[in-house]
């Protein structure tokens, strides 16, 4: 039997398809000419990769505090490093996070795949490391401290030890301080003090996956005891002081909008391996009483905030309760009047599992979702070989995701860095291609917070 083809339908696949090929060909001459435009140019340079803000934020106080002795300094985010801005400086002090077990965070992922792979010669150089991590994990600092044996190998020469900082600890950033200040010839420089907590009381709290074969996951609302609402941007984090572990606060996706008037958490409730609850889930999820004071303070995390995307199409991806930061980037587009909105979430089961249905299928009705698309990994379906997670949705609309990006889309991912952020982050390069995903990533329309 002979096939009939429809020329139309052909005439458009073909012209989709050269349209992403010229798309992925100016991603490579963009990012390719921007990295030579804007080499970093400076007598010191305070170079930070930074994924939720924090490195960022130490870098430009580190900057701030040698200009005060007179040196010509400025923070630059380690993205736009390359060979000739290594060759070309002579002073450059690191302020690097790790990410999950180890890894790079998304700015520095370009430079340690490429650069740090490679031998290079930096005896010119002179350098210093400031490594920022959490000994909850087993590798510790990770990423500082293979940027700082790299440097070490290639021959540059540390200004002073790298200084390891287990989450924001006092007494690292004071040694931190402390060399800067001799650096700079001055004494004088302002401590680097994190805005203080607030009082809140937790208002609501609600069970969203009873009969779950997951741990409980609550739905928190919080309303500050002074009554008014601070400010926040959709993307923001909150810091929560625990009672039993006050110099290790932990940070929670906000999941509403100040126009909300309410300031709204999804937390699951962790276990330890004895079986015993979080010391900050544990008491948030449980233990809190309506009428004890819950210290909280809120954080900006710049590279999840909508920025420029605020008006472009979004692909908005993630699992548990990366639901919360996903919800919050939601909200505020709808506030916008946005309705380009594409969300793919996934969890374990549909009937127990599917976090704010109702909000969610209400969205999809009146037109706010443009499309839902869900993956509950425990559902099996007949003859399936294996469970289903949202990586795998995501390769089943390859070619949606591909015009969604061909018409200038941003991707927002949210939730676990073990396995779905990962598998994500390996469809997306499979669907796409590498060099466009880090074009993406360069331009900020590919974000990531995910823990």
């Amino acid at each position: 039997m002979m096939m009939t083809i429809d020329p139309l339908r052909w005439g458009g696949a073909l012209l989709l398809s050269a349209s992403y090929l010229a798309l992925c060909a100016g991603y490579w001459r963009a990012a390719r000419a921007r990295r030579s435009a804007h080499a970093p140019a400076a007598d010191w340079l305070v170079v930070y990769a930074s994924q939720t803000g924090s490195a960022e934020y130490l870098a430009q106080r580190s900057a701030e505090l040698l200009a005060t002795g007179g040196l010509a300094a400025r923070a630059v985010c380690i993205s736009s490093l390359d060979e000739g801005s290594l060759r070309g400086a002579t002073r450059i002090l690191f302020v690097a996070s790790t990410y999950g077990e180890g890894d790079a965070p998304d700015t520095a992922a370009r430079f340690a795949e490429r650069l740090m792979a490679e031998g290079a010669d930096l005896a010119h150089l002179h350098y210093a490391v400031l490594a920022l991590g959490d000994r909850s994990y087993a590798n510790f600092c990770g990423f500082g401290r293979a940027l700082d044996a790299w440097l070490a190998k290639a021959g540059a020469t540390p200004l002073f030890e790298r200084i390891d900082v287990d989450r924001g600890a006092g007494k690292a950033l004071e040694d931190w301080q402390h060399h800067l200040g001799r650096l700079a010839g001055t004494v004088d420089a302002p401590d680097w003090e994190a805005p203080a907590y607030a009082g809140w009381r937790i208002a609501e709290r609600t069970l969203l996956n009873p009969g779950s074969q997951g741990a409980p996951l609550y739905r928190l609302v919080l309303a500050p005891l002074d009554g008014g609402l601070p400010a926040w941007e959709a993307g923001d984090l909150a810091q929560v002081s625990a009672p039993a572990d006050p110099g290790h606060p932990r940070e929670y996706s906000i999941a509403s909008i100040p126009a909300d008037g309410r300031l709204e958490l999804l937390v699951r409730l962790q276990k330890r391996e004895d079986g015993s609850p979080g010391a900050a889930s544990g008491w948030l999820c449980e233990s809190a009483r309506p009428d004890d004071t819950i210290p909280l303070r809120i954080r900006a995390h710049q590279r999840f905030r909508l920025g420029d995307n605020a008006r472009r199409p979004m692909l908005l991806i993630g699992n548990g309760s990366g639901l919360a930061g996903l919800r919050g980037l939601l909200r505020a587009r709808i506030a916008l009047g946005v309705r380009e909105n594409w969300l793919l979430f996934g969890e374990r089961n549909a009937a127990h599992d599917f976090l704010l249905r109702h909000e969610l299928e209400g969205w999809v009705e009146a037109g706010w979702l443009e499309k839902l698309d869900l993956a509950f990994s425990r559902d099996q379906q007949d003859g399936q070989p294996r469970r289903r997670y949202v990586q795998d949705v995501l390769r089943e609309q390859a070619a949606l995701v591909r015009q969604w990006v061909a018409h200038d889309a941003a991707i927002y991912v949210c939730g676990s860095l073990q396995g779905m952020a990962g598998g994500v982050h390996e469809t997306l390069q499979e669907i796409l291609g590498g060099d466009v995903v880090e074009h993406l990533a360069d331009e900020g329309r590919y974000r990531r917070d995910v823990y």
